[in-house]
């Protein structure tokens, strides 16, 4: 964990002059915060923090770029947890010059790292023993996903699609979450040759010819639910389509990577194989 503010008091210490107001910048920070049992002293989040749900009632400080530090600043928070990378770092110079209690966490990719996270956000808030909790929890989850996947000998063959509206597709590449998700529900990812998300082609659709197109809830939506697929270009063609192989998931459920990231895995991997 990096701490920017130095010489900071235990959450326990702060308990003891009541309630902190917390704000936090991140959807799988917010969700270990609730993991924790924290979550009724966030005051703000951002527009990632959609899990719980009751997190999308809170006052928004917005998305990366569009986060400004006076907003930070006017709900008068306590501790700010965020995400590393996530805030312009003006906005992280303004608020550790108005001497704001700010920590920044690295977002996981892996499940190891979403257990680092937990150890790291558990120590912070001297709940050591529940992060023990929480990731017996998620060994027991990647557990049951091992078990089912031992009973099953396919290995689909899918692409993760990053769609926001039918004229803005990508694909996910070699080194983002839908790659390690695939992994972890023993997914074939069709899409290899490139790291992150590229733009979505006709062509690369075509000759990927993938069997299962995995998208967020979200993504669907923005181009007019499973009906409106057939206005990205070359989507028809593919066996996916063809069989109506689309599975949809939460965003940050999929790629979050917090708690239930190992629910997440086994519900990918059962819906690719039904």
């Amino acid at each position: 964990m990096s701490i920017i503010t130095a010489c900071t008091p235990s959450r326990r210490e702060e308990e003891s002059a009541g309630q902190s107001k917390i704000i936090t910048a991140g959807g799988t920070i917010t969700e270990v915060v609730d993991a924790l049992g924290y979550s009724d002293q966030i005051i703000a989040t951002d527009i990632t923090s959609t899990y719980p749900t009751t997190m999308q009632d809170l006052p928004s400080i917005g998305y990366r770029n569009q986060i400004k530090a006076e907003g930070i600043l006017a709900l008068g928070p306590d501790i700010v947890l965020i995400e590393e990378g996530y805030l312009n770092p003006d906005v992280v110079t303004q608020l550790k010059a108005a001497q704001v209690n700010i920590h920044v966490f690295t977002k996981p990719t892996t499940v190891d790292g979403t257990k680092k996270l937990v150890n790291e956000l558990a120590s912070f808030f001297d709940e050591e023993e529940k992060g023990k909790e929480i990731n017996t929890s998620i060994d027991t989850d990647i557990a049951n996903l091992t078990t089912y996947l031992e009973s099953q000998e396919s290995q689909p063959k899918a692409i993760f699609v990053m769609a926001r509206g039918p004229e803005t597709v990508f694909i996910a590449g070699d080194k983002t979450f839908a790659s390690e998700m695939f992994k972890l529900a023993k997914i074939q990812g069709s899409a290899t040759g490139f790291d992150e998300f590229a733009p979505m082609t006709p062509e690369s659709l075509v000759s990927m010819n993938p069997e299962y197109l995995v998208f967020f809830e979200s993504g669907i939506q923005s181009v007019g639910g499973k009906d409106g697929l057939a206005a990205i270009q070359g989507i028809d063609q593919t066996t996916a389509y063809k069989n109506g192989n689309i599975v949809s998931l939460d965003g940050q459920y999929l790629s979050g990577f917090g708690p239930r990231v190992g629910k997440a895995a086994l519900d990918l991997a059962k819906a690719v194989r039904q």
